[in-house]
């Protein structure tokens, strides 16, 4: 499930950058948050069920 959300923030942002509609800068703010989600699952890593 965070992967997808990573995916998904990461394709935004990325988006965001090749259309130069940048919001001044806030389309980086979803850059920051595909990391942390990425961050955070691999923390957690895979648990048993």
């Amino acid at each position: 499930m965070l992967w997808t959300i990573f995916v998904i923030l990461l394709v935004l942002w990325l988006l965001g950058l090749v259309s130069s509609y940048t919001l001044g800068g806030f389309i980086h703010i979803l850059l920051v948050l595909a990391i942390i989600v990425l961050i955070i699952n691999l923390i957690q890593g895979r648990r048993p069920l």
